[in-house]
């Protein structure tokens, strides 16, 4: 009877699942012959004639964004810079730039060891003309576009020199251009090395080993991985980034999804370079994915200590599927979990609300050892980043100064000099209490209160309202050290700005101070 009643109890449950794909594969059908059907009536009906180039590809981008923010289809066009984001390359000149309608392409920053760094383009160069076709016109990304290209060839530039107003002619080969992770690696003080880490593409666990190395031979006995603001990128760097400082054959990270391929454990495959050295690993709420495993490993295996404050809580894995027409899709296929088991996903996207809200576990992400809140930045510094007036008033500066010191300090004449600057440009200089004033006016106006309280409020008014010169001199302390950073990049590249940033970061200061008290 045993034997009897278990073989009833498998077969219905097999005839279950079998009849539960039957009925979702009858319903994809029927989806997809209603889709058919519309756009058929579309094609046949429609009053004006339809784009369904633009209508599918819009389709099926709404489609997934009912699933969650990761699930995305990537276009041919958008192939190269979807390359760009997984592997940090692409092929084209190597420099920032920015674009209005109707004016030229304004160079912000070549970078470091770019071939426009070395074609001699520099931050404030305007281009007016690429292979002899003015670019007034043409939208950034279409100019963009044009500078990229195969590496080898050449692209040829009319451009304005910024500090002399010359036009001259550059033609520039393209090589292929590599973002590096690592921003700045550096002895922070003492015998503690730095690593400020920005993303996991392709081959970074590589160029961090040998950064490593390089640090423990300038003389670092303990190292601070930076992952704050990292929003991770390709799994496997992170393992591999693990397996540097554990035991070979360590597991870093297990995963699940509903293939079966997707149930896995990942274990270090590489020997380890230091299984000793006291590791600071630093955190955010924008530290996401990849950072998160890092993360979550070195904490679980107790390899590191963990600081800042609770990471975003990115637990999903996607993988890249081939598309027709050298189309990609990237999907979510499983979810991840640190040596412990923890799964750090805190947004369940399966589970929205009515009102296609969604709720956020409190215990996602990663909890630091050493909790050290950052500086948020104020409503105006915001702005000013925003609308890129500090990257603005330091092309500018770069204009007008032949050179500066690496460890560049603003006098407090020049600060003002950019507060006359920035307060003649366009931007939302008022504070929070600013907002949230003008925000009870409108209320007590709506509710006929205002007349009841105009003396109060007026009152207020004057002693809340400042203009934009008195915001950036109130904001001095948090906007000053933004300033030196962008007018330092001008210079010497992004990565001299990191060691200017490090000396007024004060929550990277206080989690050094309480790590190395331990």
């Amino acid at each position: 009877m045993l034997w009897t009643a278990l073989a009833v109890a498998t077969l219905c449950a097999s005839v279950s699942v079998e009849t539960k794909a039957q009925s979702q594969d009858f319903k994809l059908g029927q989806s997809l012959e209603v889709e058919y059907a519309v756009l058929r009536e579309l094609a046949q009906a429609y009053v004006d004639t339809v784009n369904f180039d633009k209508m599918v590809i819009a389709g099926v981008r709404a489609m997934l964004a009912t699933l969650d923010p990761y699930t995305v289809y990537i276009s041919e066009d958008e192939g190269e810079d979807f390359e760009l984001l997984t592997t940090g390359n692409y092929g084209g000149v190597g420099a920032l730039i920015r674009k209005a309608p109707g004016e030229g392409v304004r160079i912000i920053e070549p970078y470091e060891g770019s071939p426009a760094a070395k074609y001699g383009l520099e931050p404030g160069d305007t281009i007016i003309e690429i292979d002899g076709i003015p670019v007034y016109e043409e939208t950034s990304e279409q100019s963009s576009g044009r500078m990229k290209g195969q590496p080898g060839t050449e692209v040829k530039f009319k451009l304005i020199k910024g500090r002399t107003k010359d036009t001259v002619d550059v033609t520039v080969v393209r090589e292929r251009i590599h973002v590096s992770d690592i921003t700045y690696a550096g002895i922070y003080k003492d015998d503690i090395g730095y690593i400020q880490l920005t993303g996991y593409t392709a081959k970074m666990a590589e160029e961090f080993k040998e950064t490593l190395l390089r640090l423990k031979e300038a003389g670092a006995k303990r190292l601070v991985i930076d992952l704050r603001d990292n929003g991770g990128g390709v799994m496997d760097e992170a393992i591999s980034l693990v397996s540097l400082f554990v035991p070979k054959g360590t597991l870093v990270v297990s995963s699940k999804g509903r293939v079966p391929e997707m149930n896995r454990e990942y274990r270090t495959t590489e020997s380890p370079v230091d299984t000793l050295m006291p590791l600071l690993v630093m955190v955010n709420g924008n530290s996401a994915s990849a950072s998160e495993i890092t993360a979550g490993a070195l904490q679980d295996l107790g390899r590191a200590t963990i600081a800042g404050t609770r990471s975003f809580g990115k637990g999903l894995i996607q993988s890249v599927r081939p598309m027709p027409y050298n189309t990609q899709m990237k999907l979510t296929t499983g979810k991840y979990y640190t040596p412990s088991g923890r799964c750090v996903q805190a947004i369940d996207y399966s589970n929205r609300h009515e009102d296609g809200t969604l709720d956020k576990d409190a215990n996602g992400g990663i909890a630091p050892d050493i909790t050290v809140e950052g500086h948020p930045y104020s409503r105006p510094t915001v702005s000013l980043i925003y609308y890129d007036i500090l990257g603005s008033y330091a092309i500018e500066y770069y204009l007008k100064h032949e050179t500066i010191d690496r460890d560049f300090h603003l006098t407090d004449a020049e600060y003002e000099d950019f507060v006359a600057y920035a307060a003649a440009q366009d931007f939302d200089a008022r504070t929070a209490a600013q907002t949230a004033l003008d925000q009870m006016i409108r209320a007590a106006k709506a509710e006929d209160l205002y007349e009841n309280y105009k003396e109060e409020i007026e009152a207020l008014q004057k002693k809340v309202n400042m203009d934009k010169a008195a915001v950036l001199r109130a904001k001095k302390a948090e906007i000053l050290p933004l300033v030196e950073q962008e007018i330092v990049t001008r210079y010497y590249f992004n990565r001299a700005s990191v060691p200017v940033a490090l000396r007024y970061d004060e929550q990277l200061r206080e989690a050094v101070d309480k790590w190395v008290s331990q």
